[in-house]
């Protein structure tokens, strides 16, 4: 890594770019997007946009609730860049995101390891990326000449936004290449499939009670309580899940008839998402008929048990996202080990590319997001890893202009 690349990096770094979703402090992605687009200029790069996605990408379909709720005026500081350098077609892309989560962590640098919010996911890619590209201009002239590259650094890929404001506009603009690189933490291996997620909510609505007289009200957190152990043995054996929050209440002198339980349900095909909501919804009913009948002659708890079906019910926070499917990438597999296809994947923007003819998409990048403290405190990104995934992507970009995605 070169100095200029280096002081890139600790500048991006030092800004704060945790969106609105995340945090209420200050937000700088548009200085982030400037700085990033005119290290882009310097190699070659043209910018094609630089914009706050449109109020109207919340009224789609498969916008998080969550999104959907913060209202469209916290757009206007979720900018997305995409810039190239050669053709349109045929064109490698690149996806990485700018925006980061929350705390803002102070940058540095100790000559082997960047530290700071965003260092391995995704700012430190995010460098790499141009420095690998300066390269594969330099190895050779067929880079922008018999073949383009395009870079989309986007907002909205954290804060569980799933790109619906960022990456999927793009894609949909037609800013995408015959072969897609989205740059997440993959210890450099390249991961083919993308999967997706559901998130529900378990809602009990009942009435409260006075601590002196429980038995007067619904007694939510007994009945999400019981639920969630219930939920916790039906769902294993459908696969993977997240059994999240619940939450009714902080004090202890009153009973809380209202309540959630959220559900986090990953899944890699349309046809395993139907199942997995199925399974949940299955399992719901059978929990309630088990409550009420364990509850119904408990003194405390006999109003609960007697309202609990129609008090409690599933609302989805995120459904409909379409989930990538595995594909064969023969340039990949020439460059870069390939991820097991008995190892859990993960969800990111890639998603947006699953119904994309003519494409081929893959997330490869440096570092783990659990070894470098991606989402925790002391994010770090070690240069070696860096230079590593640098020297892919020149390999990548030249492998391409000579002979395509094939």
């Amino acid at each position: 890594m070169i100095p200029d690349d280096r002081d890139l990096l600790l500048r991006l770094l030092d800004l704060p770019t945790a969106g609105p979703l995340e945090t209420t402090g200050e937000v700088r992605l548009w200085d982030a997007m400037r700085v990033y687009a005119d290290a882009a200029a310097e190699i070659g790069f043209d910018t094609l946009h630089l914009a706050a996605p449109a109020p109207s990408v919340l009224d789609r379909p498969g916008v998080p609730a969550a999104v959907r709720d913060a209202g469209p005026d916290f757009l206007a500081c979720q900018p997305s860049l995409v810039t190239r350098i050669g053709p349109a077609a045929p064109a490698v892309m690149f996806n990485v995101h700018l925006d980061t989560v929350a705390p803002f962590e102070p940058a540095g640098f100790d000559g082997t390891r960047f530290v700071g919010r965003g260092a391995i996911d995704a700012k430190g890619p995010a460098v790499a990326l141009l420095a690998g590209v300066r390269a594969a201009l330099a190895a050779d002239p067929a880079v922008g000449r018999d073949a383009g590259v395009l870079i989309q650094a986007v907002s909205g890929e954290e804060g569980g936004a799933m790109g619906t404001f960022g990456t999927r506009p793009l894609v949909e603009a037609g800013f995408h290449g015959e072969l897609n690189i989205f740059c997440e933490p993959t210890g450099l291996r390249y991961l083919p499939r993308c999967s997706a997620s559901m998130t529900a909510c378990l809602r009990v609505e009942g009435d409260d009670a006075i601590d002196d007289e429980p038995h007067r009200g619904h007694n939510a957190t007994v009945l999400l309580g019981f639920l969630a152990q219930h939920l916790a043995e039906n769902l294993t054996p459908h696969g993977r899940f997240c059994m999240a929050g619940l939450h009714t209440g902080r004090m202890h002198n009153r009973v809380y008839g209202r309540g959630e339980l959220l559900l986090n349900l990953p899944y890699d095909s349309g046809e395993s998402a139907t199942k997995l909501a199925a399974a949940l919804e299955d399992g719901l009913r059978s929990g309630l008929t088990e409550f009420s009948a364990r509850f119904r002659d408990s003194p405390p708890f006999r109003r609960t048990a007697a309202d609990a079906a129609a008090i409690t019910g599933v609302h989805w926070r995120k459904r409909g996202l379409p989930a990538l499917p595995a594909q064969e990438i023969p340039l990949l597999d020439r460059l870069v080990p390939r991820w097991p296809d008995d190892e859990p994947g993960f969800t990111c923007d890639a998603i947006w590319l699953a119904d994309v003819p003519g494409t081929r998409t893959a997330v490869l990048g440096p570092g783990s997001l659990g070894a470098n403290n991606a989402h925790s405190s002391g994010e770090y990104a070690g240069v070696a890893d860096l230079d590593r995934f640098s020297d892919l992507v020149r390999e990548i970009v030249v492998e391409f202009s000579r002979n395509g995605a094939a």
